[in-house]
């Protein structure tokens, strides 16, 4: 079964690759992400330029001037203002990924609100009830502006600080690089819509290549792990560590330890992790990033010195966040949603632009892709319903390809996948529904409005893998 995970990164060609851009990275330094503490800030969306492999600099779109974009953190319940300013050339949004905000400030081009023309400005406002780790990025086009690298963590602070030495990010991403290291222009290709996506060749963590991350030996870190790559699903391997799960797609968990010291997280998932440094001071620990094609190193862990403490305690675990987890199964209004088509799909034709078209025409459209038969967002939405009703969803990939499939303005349990029940499943916002997957979702509609389910390998939603539900 294909694999959004196989491709270029583990061929000889681009590890003589990457280790040119390890000298380039070791010469500059870690630039890390800014964070910025602030509950009213100025986002401004504008070209730039960004050194990735070489020493010239790379155009990039960027927030702030730099990709990713800075770190904005918050404390739990607190209002959030953003105002956006677009000093690009094309209309862009912001997307509060994982935020159960308000259903006007989500960001979505016409469904939500208007998109942001060049040189216009848009002012985000909401309150943030949850605690845990989240992700903006442009949802205009996202499949070039988030490659492009228009995303940033968004950070929510618990009410009491978590009691570790250090809080760290780890953002993950690709990306397509040509021959001469720029930014590969083919964006929207149909062969990345109808097989894998866009899968890159270029990997980043926090934007640098092959960083140090400096700890130290004894030091009990807390990493933010965010999957921020247009198709890529990423397994990380902490070599020599045992990390623990303390939270998964902003929602906490009792802790566990990882199996084998490795984590997958499909794009836009996150995962908060807590480390504690058992190398010796002195010694780079690689993380490495792993896939049945071989294993390759995109960080280290640095042990710059020693507190002279070694921990074997667990983690405690954080506070609940105040979702409503009160699923009534019983009352349940249920929906069933099909996704079809793609590469070696067996999809005919679909409904698009208000009217049924063979597969030949679809793709005259970049139309790779449909749910229940209707490619792109629809007329009509996939069900409607009361506030405060539970939602269960039956959800079947009729394809080979794996999806990530994101819901906004909730989180979500699967409660079933493939027959099997799944009782202890966590509360997420975007779920892996592997090749010819059936999955039962669950959640409470406590959030009005219009939002949109849709897969996250973002160019299968471009090619007809989305569509919409409301709350009223």
């Amino acid at each position: 079964m294909p694999n959004a995970s196989s491709a270029e990164p583990f061929s000889p060609g681009r590890r003589r690759f990457l280790a040119a851009g390890a000298t380039a990275a070791a010469a500059i330094g870690w630039p890390g992400i800014r964070a910025v503490r602030a509950d009213d800030f100025v986002l401004t969306a504008a070209a730039a330029t960004k050194r990735l492999e070489a020493a010239h600099g790379v155009p990039v779109y960027a927030y702030n001037g730099s990709v990713p974009g800075p770190e904005l953190r918050i404390r739990q319940g607190r209002t959030l203002r953003v105002r956006l300013k677009n000093r690009l050339d094309v209309d862009t949004t912001v997307h509060w990924h994982g935020i159960r905000i308000a259903n006007a400030m989500d960001g979505v081009p016409e469904l939500t609100q208007d998109a942001v023309a060049p040189g216009a400005e848009f002012e985000y406002g909401f309150t943030v009830p949850d605690a845990g780790t989240y992700w903006y990025h442009s949802h205009r086009f996202s499949f070039e502006q988030v490659e492009r690298g228009l995303y940033g963590l968004l950070v929510v602070d618990e009410a009491q600080p978590y009691p570790v030495d250090r809080d760290i990010p780890l953002v993950v991403d690709d990306w397509r690089l040509t021959g001469d290291g720029a930014i590969d222009p083919l964006f929207g290709d149909l062969h990345d819509i109808s097989h894998a996506g866009r899968l890159g060749n270029w990997i980043t963590v926090n934007g640098a290549s092959l960083p140090d991350i400096d700890v130290a030996t004894g030091e009990r870190i807390r990493l933010r792990v965010a999957n921020t790559a247009n198709a890529r699903i990423v397994t990380l391997h902490f070599r020599g560590h045992s990390p623990w799960v303390i939270a998964l797609d902003g929602q906490p968990v009792a802790p566990f330890t990882l199996g084998g010291g490795k984590l997958t997280l499909a794009p836009g998932q996150r995962t908060d992790l807590v480390l504690d440094v058992a190398t010796a001071a002195g010694s780079r620990t690689p993380i490495d990033l792993v896939d049945q094609r071989g294993v390759l190193t995109i960080a280290h862990l640095s042990a710059r010195g020693d507190t002279g403490t070694a921990r074997s305690d667990p983690p405690p675990a954080l506070p609940v966040n105040p979702l409503d987890t009160n699923l009534d199964l019983d009352a349940a209004i249920r929906a069933e949603l099909t996704m079809s088509g793609g590469a070696m799909g067996n999809m005919q034709s679909a409904r698009f632009e208000g009217r049924q078209m063979p597969i030949r025409e679809l793709v005259e459209h970049d139309m790779a892709w449909s749910m229940n038969g209707v490619a792109g967002m629809g007329e009509a939405p996939l069900f409607t319903a009361r506030r405060g009703r539970t939602v269960i969803i039956d959800l079947f990939n009729d394809n080979r390809w794996p999806h990530a499939m994101h819901v906004h303005g909730h989180h979500f349990r699967v409660i079933e996948r493939n027959g099997e029940p799944l009782p202890d499943s966590p509360w997420r916002d975007t779920t892996l529904v592997q090749g010819f997957d059936r999955i039962r979702m669950a959640f409470v509609a406590d959030n009005p409005g219009r939002w949109m389910l849709h897969c996250h390998m973002l160019e299968h939603a471009a090619g007809g893998m989305m569509t919409w539900f409301e709350v009223a």
